[in-house]
């Protein structure tokens, strides 16, 4: 990857829920993304079956082949999820078993905005850590930020307008998409 080309950032929202500040999170990153990325939402969360190793072969899951290409295509990856019962939810756990199972995280760079509030989802993303680091991710550590963000910093078109959190959600991805860079220049 040349200095000038795109990178392509895949923005994943851990939560099926409709108002969810992890949501709005990916959504304002979407928005803010710094030119030359193209920061695409994957919005297929809920459609991924349950993950079955039986089930991993070819013909796929339409879901499933369809997040494993996005992963293929992806230059980095940002993630943000809620914390479930003390780790992380289903689904997202789900959508995480089914990327681990083809070859598209390994070694692609990955960070996360855990938006919590006092201190919240810590155990959700050690466990995001372990799983990412089993998976072979490179965890860009300048990308993995706590940012509070309080449900009613979030505006009615489900994005972040505090230009204090848009600026530190704008570091993450200054740095994801860096890594980002700095790999597709160095042989792999």
């Amino acid at each position: 990857m040349s200095e000038k080309a795109l990178v392509r950032l895949v923005l994943i929202g851990g939560s099926l829920r409709s108002q969810s500040v992890n949501k709005a999170v990916i959504a304002t990153a979407r928005e803010i993304a710094p030119a030359g990325v193209q920061a695409i939402i994957y919005q297929r969360l809920g459609e991924l079956p349950h993950f079955n190793p039986d089930d991993d072969h070819d013909p796929l899951p339409e879901a499933v082949a369809d997040l494993r290409e996005q992963f293929e295509d992806a230059d980095a990856v940002l993630f943000s999820t809620p914390e479930y019962a003390g780790s992380l939810p289903g689904a997202f756990k789900n959508l995480l078993d089914w990327a681990v199972g083809g070859s598209g995280l390994y070694r692609l760079p990955a960070g996360w905005i855990n938006p919590s509030t006092l201190g919240g989802a810590q155990d959700t993303y050690h466990a995001l850590r372990i799983v990412l680091g089993r998976a072979g991710v490179d965890i860009v550590e300048s990308a993995c930020r706590d940012i509070p963000v309080s449900r009613d910093a979030v505006g009615a078109d489900g994005l972040i307008e505090s230009p204090l959190i848009r600026a530190a959600i704008g570091q993450a991805l200054d740095a994801l998409s860096g890594a980002a860079r700095k790999r597709g220049e160095s042989p792999l």
